[in-house]
């Protein structure tokens, strides 16, 4: 396997997000969603006021797991493409994050960890 590994696949669970902290500072600074049966991995932070969006750990979608929620003011986003569709920062975008599939895990490669 090449690239940090986050979690296994099956850990991601459809209408529920994950955070992780791959730096160990004590915050996480990308979370893990699916939706529609797609796993997305976007950097933890709002384009609008670059905060994290969660509220508490693992809190990133709305009760119903239909939108990535920025607590902090309320935007909305969508959790296939991350375009902000309510808020201040409207037509702006979670910055998304590739990442690799191997025997069931879900890696972050290297290449683009520090960017």
């Amino acid at each position: 396997m090449s690239g940090l590994v986050l979690c296994r696949l099956d850990e991601v669970v459809e209408g529920q997000a994950r955070g992780f902290d791959p730096h160990g500072q004590g915050a996480d600074s990308l979370f893990v969603l699916r939706h529609g049966g797609r796993v997305r991995v976007y950097r933890n932070r709002c384009p609008h006021l670059q905060v994290p969006l969660e509220y508490r750990k693992d809190r990133f979608l709305s009760a119903d797991g239909q939108w990535v929620i920025c607590y902090a003011h309320g935007a909305r986003f969508r959790p296939e493409d991350g375009t902000c569709v309510h808020g201040p920062c409207r037509g702006q975008a979670l910055q998304a994050l590739d990442y690799q599939e191997a025997d069931g895990w879900l890696l972050l490669p290297l290449s683009q960890f520090d960017r």
